[in-house]
C-alpha cells in the first residue's frame, strides 16, 4: 500500500473515531438533559402537592373542625350559603363553649 495512502487512512480512521466519540457524548448529555427536566418538572409538580398535605391541609381540616363546616359543593369547595354563614360567624364575634 502506497504510504501516503496509507496516512491518510490512518487520518480518516483518527477522525471517525474522534466524531465518534463526540457524537457519543452529545447523545450522553442529551439523555442526562432529558432526565434532568424530567426531575425537575416532577418536582415542580409534586412539591406544592406535597406541601399542601404536609402544612395546608391540617390547618384547612383545623379550621374547618372548629367553625363545624363542611364541604358540600361541587370538588369539595364550600357553597356561597356556607361561605355567606361562615362570614357571619365571625362577625358575631366568638361564641361561648
Amino acid at each position: 500500500m502506497d504510504p501516503d495512502l496509507r496516512k491518510e487512512l490512518d487520518e480518516i480512521h483518527a477522525l471517525t473515531r474522534d466524531n465518534h466519540r463526540m457524537l457519543r457524548a452529545i447523545r450522553r448529555d442529551q439523555w442526562l438533559g432529558f432526565i434532568g427536566r424530567v426531575v425537575v418538572w416532577i418536582i415542580v409538580f409534586a412539591l406544592p402537592l406535597y406541601l399542601y398535605q404536609q402544612y395546608l391541609q391540617p390547618l384547612v381540616a383545623k379550621f374547618s373542625a372548629t367553625t363545624g363546616m363542611t364541604t358540600s359543593g361541587p370538588f369539595g369547595f364550600p357553597t356561597s350559603a356556607e361561605v355567606q354563614k361562615l362570614i357571619n360567624s365571625f362577625k358575631a364575634g366568638p361564641s361561648a363553649p
